[in-house]
C-alpha cells in the first residue's frame, strides 16, 4: 500500500509497504480521507512541539472499517467511524480523573506515532465511534471540532456570555460556531481580513475585529467597556497570547488553544486585578467528539473545507496551504 512519510522539515516522500495486520482487540480501517491541521502544516515547518521525524502525518480522519471483531459499539465491517487519534494509557491519574486527552503517556496518531496519510491503518477499536449518518467529509472535521468543543466545555460558557476568539483558523472558526451554539454570542479577532469575512459570512459571529492597535478599544465599545468574560486563544501566537489577557473583563476566563513553543510573559498586577482564570485546552474526549457528532448538521462543512486533493497530489500541493492567502482553511486529503 502506499502512503507518505515526513522525513525531516520540508520533505514528504511517497513509499510503499505491507499493508498493516491488526492485532486483538484492533480494527483493520481503509482512510477515505485525511484532513490537514495546524499540528501537520507546524510539523512540516519544524516546529510543532512534542515531534519526531520521520513521522507518517494525519490525524484528522475519515474511514470505513475493513476487518473488525466482537466489540461493545457494535461496530461492523464496512462502517463508517471517526476515529479519536488520541491512545491514553488508561492507568495515569489524568486517565483516573477521566482526563485521556491529558494522559501523562498519551500517544496522539500523526504526532507521537504513525497516522493517517496511508491506505490502510490498524487502530484500538476502542478508539472508534459509529458514524453511518455522516459523510466522509463530516467524518473528516469532527477531530478538529471537538477540539473546539472541549475548550468551550473547559471555559463553561453559557448562554448570553460574550465571548472573543481570537483566530479564524480550523479551531477558531470552530469554536465560534460552537459557542454559538451554546447561546453566546461571538467576537472573532484575526489580522487576516478574509477570515474575518468568512467568520462573518459564513460562521455567523456577531462582531468582528481586525487585530491592530485599536483591538481592545473595538472590543470594549462592543461591549460597553465591559470587555468578554471569556477569551479563547486559537492562534498560537506568542504576541496574541500575550495580549487576550487584554480583552478579558475583570472576573474572566482566558482559554488557551493554540499552542506556542516559547515562554510566556504576563503582567501580574494586570491579570492579578482581574482575577483572571487561566486554563489550557488540549486534545478532545469521547464526551466531546459525542456532542460534535451531535450538532454536525448546524455546521457549514461545505464552505469549511476550502481544498480538496487526491492523495497523490498531496505532496505537490502542501506547501500552498502554508500561506493564507490562498484562502485555505480545511485542506482535505482524499483516497
Amino acid at each position: 500500500m502506499k502512503y507518505i512519510v515526513c522525513e525531516k522539515p520540508g520533505e514528504f516522500i511517497l513509499k510503499e509497504r505491507e499493508v498493516p495486520i491488526k492485532k486483538a482487540n484492533e480494527a483493520l480501517l481503509k482512510i477515505k480521507k485525511v484532513g490537514i491541521c495546524g499540528t501537520d502544516l507546524h510539523a512540516y515547518s519544524g516546529n510543532q512541539a512534542f515531534f519526531t521525524y520521520p513521522r507518517v502525518l494525519g490525524h484528522e480522519l475519515a474511514s470505513k472499517v475493513l476487518d473488525i471483531g466482537e466489540n461493545s459499539q457494535g461496530i461492523k465491517i464496512g462502517d463508517k467511524v471517526v476515529v479519536m487519534p488520541y491512545i491514553s494509557c488508561g492507568n495515569c491519574i489524568a486517565c483516573r480523573n477521566d482526563k485521556t486527552n491529558c494522559c501523562i503517556n498519551i500517544n496522539v496518531l500523526g504526532v507521537h506515532g504513525d497516522g493517517g496519510m496511508q491506505e490502510q491503518i490498524a487502530v484500538p477499536i476502542d478508539i472508534l465511534l459509529p458514524a453511518n449518518q455522516l459523510t466522509y467529509d463530516e467524518i473528516s472535521i469532527v477531530e478538529p471540532l471537538a477540539i473546539g468543543a472541549h475548550a468551550l466545555r473547559r471555559a463553561g460558557v453559557k448562554q448570553g456570555e460574550i465571548v472573543t476568539v481570537v483566530g479564524c483558523g480550523p479551531i477558531g472558526i470552530g469554536i465560534m460556531k460552537l459557542a454559538q451554539i451554546a447561546g453566546a454570542k461571538v467576537i472573532a479577532v484575526d489580522i487576516n481580513e478574509q477570515r474575518l469575512e468568512y467568520a462573518k459570512e459564513k460562521i455567523g459571529v456577531d462582531y468582528k475585529v481586525k487585530a491592530g492597535d485599536n483591538t481592545v478599544k473595538e472590543i470594549s465599545e462592543i461591549t460597553g467597556g465591559e470587555l468578554c468574560s471569556v477569551v479563547f486563544d486559537a492562534s498560537g501566537n506568542k504576541f496574541a497570547l500575550e495580549t487576550c489577557p487584554d480583552y478579558m473583563s475583570h472576573g474572566g476566563r482566558f482559554i488557551l488553544v493554540g499552542l506556542s513553543k516559547g515562554e510566556l510573559v504576563y503582567n501580574h498586577p494586570k491579570i492579578h486585578a482581574k482575577e483572571m482564570t487561566l486554563m489550557c485546552s488540549r486534545n478532545a474526549t469521547k464526551e466531546d467528539f459525542e456532542y460534535v457528532i451531535s450538532v454536525l448538521n448546524q455546521f457549514p462543512t461545505a464552505s469549511y473545507i476550502t481544498h480538496n486533493v487526491s492523495f497523490t497530489k498531496m505532496i505537490e500541493n502542501f506547501d500552498s496551504w502554508l500561506n493564507p492567502e490562498t484562502g485555505v482553511i480545511k485542506a482535505i486529503i482524499n483516497f
